[in-house]
């Protein structure tokens, strides 16, 4: 599995674990729900600061969501 299927499955688990919608997700980063769900997917090749918006938005930070696909 390549590394962006791997961060979008990190994301998603820390988004459902803290009971939140892509909707919302999408919402605390300024960005729509087919974002978010082509990043959980995997399609999408996040920046570095928008992996880091990511992780603050789902009470994380990118090194720990980094060390869930490792």
């Amino acid at each position: 599995m390549d590394i962006k299927k791997r961060f979008g499955l990190a994301v998603k688990e820390r988004r459902i674990a803290l009971g939140i919608s892509q909707e919302e997700l999408a919402m605390r980063i300024g960005a729509d729900q087919a974002y978010i769900s082509r990043i959980e997917a995997g399609q999408m090749n996040v920046t570095l600061e928008t992996a880091e918006q990511v992780a603050e938005a789902v009470q994380s930070n990118v090194a720990e969501l980094l060390g869930k696909i490792g």
